[in-house]
C-alpha cells in the first residue's frame, strides 16, 4: 500500500524522516498518512510552530515499516481524513540538521556588496 511521509533534506545525504517521541517510552514512531492531503496539512503545521519544512514522500508502507524494525521505531497509520496534530513542544535536538541556505554562509559584508550590484543593474 502506498502511503505518504514527511521527510527534512529529501533526497539528500542528511535526509531525515519526521518521528514522534512517546514521552512514557522514549520510543521514536513515524506516522504514515494513507492521504497526501493529510500529510500535507500535518507539514503545514509543523512548519507553523517554525519546524523546518518537510516534503511530503510517497512510499511503500512495507518499505517504511522495514525501516522501523531496522531502527528500532515504532510507527502508525494516520487514515484518510484522520486528524493527526503535532505534538506541542519538538525535541531539542534532532539527528539531522537543516540544510544551511548559500545566504548564510555569506558574510554580511558579502551579501551587500551583492545587493550594491544587483541595485546598479537597476
Amino acid at each position: 500500500m502506498r502511503v505518504f511521509v514527511l521527510l527534512f533534506n529529501a533526497r539528500t545525504e542528511n535526509e531525515g524522516i519526521h518521528t514522534l517521541k512517546d514521552l512514557r517510552s522514549q520510543r521514536n514512531k513515524v506516522l504514515m498518512f494513507e492521504s497526501e492531503d493529510d500529510a500535507t496539512r500535518y507539514a503545514l503545521m509543523l512548519e507553523a510552530q517554525d519546524f523546518p519544512t518537510a516534503t511530503v514522500e510517497a512510499v511503500d508502507d512495507e518499505e517504511v515499516k522495514e525501516f522501523c524494525s531496522d531502527a528500532d521505531y515504532d510507527w502508525e497509520i494516520v487514515a484518510d481524513g484522520g486528524l493527526a496534530l503535532p505534538p506541542e513542544s519538538n525535541v531539542e535536538q534532532t539527528d539531522w540538521q537543516a540544510e544551511k541556505s548559500e545566504e548564510a554562509d555569506m558574510s554580511d559584508s558579502e551579501l551587500d556588496r551583492i545587493r550594491r550590484k544587483l541595485e546598479g543593474l537597476l
